[in-house]
């Protein structure tokens, strides 16, 4: 099989991103022509610009074709084979990509001959494939492979059509899994159909017809072309991993494949296919290993497509519309019935995609629900359609074109060759929402929550101060937890917002106990995959959660176990008590305590976690759809588990035993209250999440007076919405639309975590460094049930200080002793003191992982007279470009006088500048911004603010909040930062992310 480097270091070639240039060009009344592959390579040649080059110059990121199997062409290599004429649709082709090396080369025919001859189908010869080598950069002629085509013919046992297709797919997983067990290295499959054909490579896509002169051969005809330019920068670039795949090629990025990757892995034990019956083993793996998101993708839905569903069906349910917010006029309820029945199959492949796709006889395109790729068409008078990335990719007489048009968010269309007919968005959606009954087979099979509730409130008021004071410190609560992190949620429905700027140390250099998911850092959408709006883009955003056994991914009908829908991912009392009491035959949940033995000590972490792990197993066994993992009952004897392990534990484990699709996991904790611990434990398998001891934390705050007069249930709605709203907010940072996307998708990097847990708990998360084990995790609880249950005094909240500094609370940085030696050497421009700031700097404890690291000099020192001279050197420096409004105009403008009088740059941000600094006639007391920013808020950009620039800095993600704009609370939008900004005084500014025209 094929070959993907290997992590070195920090590199990692999963965290590669990517843009590709898209399309096709089809007959609608499927007439076979050689003009529509020569259309279809003009096409590829005219998005050259997505595409890379290497620095040879003639190396690219990959280039393909697929089209219909060219019958002339491969007539005459018949004759040359002097086998008999084959029919149109007996005829197969396997395309295959060999090793160099001639033994294993051979090796990989060998299995090839054999598991045609295993497969009953009839091997009629090999043909080489003409090329020209010449053509291609050093980087890709020295990995190129040797290129074959196998031909077979149809036997008559077989079907024709998606029969046929069906045994050749069986054919080629078999190849497939006979070369990874016989060690056949470097061997790949690009298409074995009878009905496509595959040409690409490590190409620049003028490179290809050069390279593959089949293509430019009068006799190769074809009805279809759909064609891919690749910028590969979500994997490393090689031969095997060219576009198009054997369905698909995509322009775009699947933000949540790892969730998507592990979800299919999941559904295999399940799967029952009347079409495959015992063979349906024989195609799993379903997604292969090391392969591209786009890969994956294409691995998917030929599953899909093979087991039953026709290539449109399957595609809609891989990368469905925006169907939970529309509106009910805005969506006919048959076509919203269709996609929420399949939502019970299988969660969306979510993230910015446009992608053409074909099965030899139909071809189409979509686009994601948010439209975050361009997708458009041209129709002529001939019947012939053109789909691309953008317009103009061909040269067609304009008189030519009677329509004109482009996708929308969610759409697609579609030619279909066999009923000669060009189909549109809403046609399509029509005809298949109209094919089931899908109303009646959603009506039987979910169970919606308001259905079960009672009406009653849990009980979740602790009269004793004392008790909930003991449970709070046991799972770390501090004071200032209280007061900056629940407090401001009950109270507006509203997270916290304060000054940016962390200078605690990381969790795992920190002398302090930490809650596990503070090692867990939350990934975000970069250039070519910027965020999505949460506010302006609300309406394709989605928090419905369903619990419990999913159904069959391949076979249609109601569900034999019902699903429970919820609204969020957040639990009200009175909603985790009706799950907690359900006991239909069909929906059943059961409670898993989350502790570990304080008599244990350290080394009982890991085994409660085996334990566990275990008793989740015997549970799904039993018949529980959904399993509760609770830490509630913590007492002298029993100390808490981080919930976060005990999630990911169990929902790995149940994935590896072929039991996760049985039953969803619910999360009763005691430690979670804020967004970024309630994002961890759904990014790691949890649908939703009950705080019961923040709700009992609310209501001693409430029963304090510290909440206003509103009632405990208003309190707790808007706390609930404050979580909502922060969880949406962590996926729009990601480009991630659905929490069913996003559940499971792990789209985290671990800091400070040991490659043990990281492979048994976490398997799939970056992790670069090593860190804490089970033992240590197990340390910092008992730290905490000690401070709660061995104190004799009265129990108080510690005070924290995580957020601000306390005296007895986290290390920081820029603590007062650090600010007083480091202002005092100011003022006093004294040496001796910036001497005692340096020590204390370079004396502190670890903050950062760089403060683990010494200066090794290379060599002897150089020579002063050889170095460049400090004026030389310094016009190198710049600032940091922060916005007047985030720093003080003081600030702002001293910053820009010393980079001016030392001949650096200093950054204006995006927050603009007032005139008045552009034209400093003082050269000692400039204040002009060497460095004007363009950021997506505009925010004080004229013509004349661009020409004061020595340097313009465009923006396209945010620094200092990753994945989100930069946000200017209203109380800071004084008058002068108003005028300066060209907005209204008291206004609140964000900058939205960046346009995706800037990228798409």
């Amino acid at each position: 099989m094929f070959r993907t480097p290997q992590p070195i270091g920090l590199f990692d070639p999963s965290m590669e991103r990517d843009s590709c240039g898209v399309g096709f060009v089809a007959s609608i009344d499927g007439i076979a022509s050689h003009q529509i592959v020569r259309w279809g390579v003009q096409c590829v040649c005219n998005v050259t610009h997505r595409g890379a080059l290497s620095a040879d110059a003639k190396t690219g990121d990959g280039a393909g074709v697929t089209t219909q199997i060219p019958q002339p062409l491969f007539a005459k290599a018949l004759k040359q084979l002097q086998a008999s004429p084959v029919a149109p649709g007996d005829l197969a082709v396997g395309v295959l990509f060999l090793s160099q090396d001639a033994k294993a080369a051979a090796a990989a025919r060998h299995i090839v001959e054999a598991e045609i001859a295993r497969g009953q189908v009839t091997l009629i010869g090999w043909r080489e494939v003409p090329v020209d080598p010449s053509v291609l950069g050093d980087k890709a002629l020295k990995t190129l492979p040797e290129i074959a085509h196998v031909l077979m013919q149809r036997p008559k046992a077989v079907g024709a059509g998606l029969e046929f297709e069906r045994r050749l797919f069986l054919i080629r997983r078999r190849i497939e899994k006979a070369w990874e067990q016989q060690h056949v290295a470097n061997s790949y499959i690009p298409s074995f159909s009878s009905r496509t054909i595959v040409y690409k490579g490590l190409l620049v896509a003028p490179q290809l017809e050069l390279f593959y002169p089949d293509l430019a051969d009068p006799d190769y005809v074809s009805a279809i072309t759909l064609f891919h330019q690749r910028y590969s920068t979500n994997t490393f670039p090689n031969w095997f991993l060219a576009q198009p795949f054997r369905y698909l090629g995509h322009n775009g990025e699947i933000n949540t494949l790892q969730g998507n990757r592990n979800w299919m892995a999941a559904r295999e034990p399940e799967l029952i296919s009347a079409l495959w019956g015992k063979e349906l083993k024989e195609l799993l793996p379903i997604v292969q290993p090391g392969g591209s998101d786009s890969m994956s993708l294409d691995n998917a839905l030929e599953l899909l497509t093979m087991s039953g569903r026709d290539l449109l069906h399957a595609m809609m349910m891989l990368i469905p519309d925006a169907w939970q917010g529309m509106r009910e006029f805005d969506l006919d309820p048959l076509v919203r019935a269709f996609y929420q029945y399949h939502a019970m199959l299988t969660e969306p492949w979510d993230g910015p995609a446009a992608l053409a796709f074909t099965d030899g006889e139909v071809v189409g395109a979509t686009l994601d629900r948010n439209g975050l790729r361009p997708a458009r068409y041209w129709v002529t008078n001939d019947r012939v359609v053109i789909m691309g990335s953008e317009v103009g990719i061909v040269e067609v007489e304009p008189s030519k074109i009677i329509e004109k048009g482009r996708l929308g968010p969610g759409h697609v269309i579609a030619v279909d060759t066999r009923r000669k007919a060009l189909l549109k968005n809403e046609e399509v959606k029509r005809e298949y929402a109209n094919a089931k009954p899908y109303q009646a087979w959603v009506q039987q099979s979910l169970l919606p929550m308001a259905s079960i509730l009672n009406g009653n409130i849990a009980d979740e008021v602790i009269t004793e101060p004392e008790s909930l004071r003991r449970h709070q410190r046991a799972f770390g609560y501090t004071d200032e937890e209280l007061q900056m992190v629940i407090e401001p949620m009950a109270k507006t429905g509203k997270e916290a917002v304060w000054s940016m700027g962390d200078d605690a140390p990381l969790s795992v250099l920190s002398a302090r106990p930490k809650w596990l998911c503070t090692y867990f850092k939350q990934l975000f959408a970069q250039v070519t995959n910027p965020p999505i709006d949460p506010i302006r883009e609300e309406l394709v955003m989605s928090l419905n959660t369903l619990m419990g056994a999913r159904p069959n991914l391949l076979e249609e009908g109601p569900a034999a176990k019902r699903l429970l829908l919820g609204t969020s991912v957040l639990l009200l009392p009175q909603e985790f008590s009706a799950i907690r009491s359900l006991r239909y035959p069909d929906v059943k949940a059961t409670t898993l305590p989350i502790f570990f033995s304080v008599a244990d000590g350290p080394a009982g972490l890991r085994r409660a976690v085996a334990t566990l792990r275990e008793a989740a197993v015997k549970a799904v066994d039993a018949g529980a759809t959904i399993v509760i993992l609770s830490d509630r009952g913590v007492d002298r004897q029993q100390a808490p588990m981080p919930a976060l392990l005990a999630t990911a534990a169990v929902h790995h484990h149940l994935i590896r035993t072929g039991r996760r699709m049985k039953a969803s996991i619910v999360v009763e904790s005691g430690e979670t209250h804020d967004v970024h611990q309630v994002a961890c434990l759904i990014g790691y398998g949890a649908a939703a999440v009950y705080p019961y001891l923040c709700y009992q934390t609310i209501t001693s705050l409430q029963m304090a007076q510290r909440l206003g007069p509103e009632t405990f249930e208003q309190i707790l709605v808007h706390f609930k919405k404050g979580i909502e709203q922060g969880v949406l907010k962590i996926m729009s940072k990601m480009g991630i639309s659905t929490v069913g996307s996003y559940r499971g998708a792990q789209i985290f990097e671990a800091l400070g975590i040991s490659q043990e847990l990281i492979e048994e708990c976490f398997p799939g998360t970056v992790s670069r460094i090593g860190g804490i084990t089970y033992e240590h995790l197990a340390e910092e609880a008992l730290a905490w049930h000690r401070e709660a249950y061995e104190a004799e005094e009265p129990l108080h909240l510690e005070s924290g200080g995580f957020y601000k500094y306390r005296r007895d609370g986290e290390y920081h940085a820029f603590n007062p002793e650090m600010v007083r030696h480091l202002q005092q050497s100011i003022r006093l421009s004294d040496y001796d003191s910036y001497q005692k700031f340096a020590a204390a700097v370079n004396t502190r404890p670890p903050m950062v992982l760089r403060d683990l690291l010494e200066v090794k000099p290379l060599g002897p020192a150089v020579p002063i007279e050889e170095v460049e001279p400090v004026e030389a050197i310094m016009r190198r420096f710049n600032t940091a470009s922060i916005s007047y409004g985030a720093l003080s105009l003081e600030a702002h403008e001293t910053l820009a006088m010393a980079m001016n009088r030392i001949g650096g740059k200093s950054g204006s941000g995006e927050g603009g500048e007032d005139p008045a600094r552009y034209h400093s006639t003082d050269p000692t007391r400039n204040k002009n911004s060497a460095i004007k920013q363009v950021a997506s808020g505009r925010f004080g950009v004229t013509p004349e603010y661009l020409m004061s620039a020595r340097e313009l800095e465009i923006k396209m993600a945010q620094g200092s909040k990753p994945g989100e704009g930069g946000q200017l609370p209203g109380h800071k939008v004084a008058p002068d930062i108003a005028r300066v900004r060209h907005t209204i005084p008291g206004i609140s500014l964000i900058s939205p992310p960046p346009h995706h025209d800037i990228y798409s």
